[in-house]
């Protein structure tokens, strides 16, 4: 078996708006992390299984680090994104008020990207590029 530790030359990064309501940042950090697993099958690990034999789902192989911003920060980490063209999942503020995928669809769709109201955003990728797209973010405390 072997013992060294993994290490990851990639990151999984979450940016919440520094002014959502604590149900805000749970829910679209939720949102926004089912959108890298469904896309991106290296980011998932192998299923799990507890010392009786039962079997539970794969989750993320690698942590998920969460930083929080200023709107501006957020845009501007969103620009990044964009022009290091890195997988990105995004939640805007319209889909605090949508109750379902096809309105949420909608809600983005009907907005160009500069201006979207970005609460939130993930990204995975090289860890330096991922790095670049942060900067200026906190960790989440």
């Amino acid at each position: 078996m072997d013992t060294e530790p993994i290490r990851f030359d990639t990151k999984i990064a979450v940016l919440l708006r520094a002014d959502l309501e604590p149900w805000q940042r749970l829910n679209v950090t939720s949102f926004l992390v089912s959108g890298l697993g469904t896309q991106l099958p290296e980011v998932i690990g192998e299923p799990y299984e507890d010392a009786d034999g039962v079997p539970y789902l794969p989750m993320f192989r690698q942590p998920v680090m969460v930083f929080e911003a200023t709107k501006e920060t957020l845009t501007t980490a969103h620009a990044r994104a964009l022009s290091r063209a890195l997988p990105r999942a995004v939640f805007t503020s319209d889909l605090f008020a949508t109750g379902n995928d096809r309105d949420n669809r909608a809600a983005v769709r009907a907005v160009p990207t500069a201006e979207l109201d970005v609460v939130g955003l993930a990204v995975y990728g090289p860890k330096n590029a991922v790095d670049k797209v942060v900067k200026g973010a906190r960790m989440h405390p």
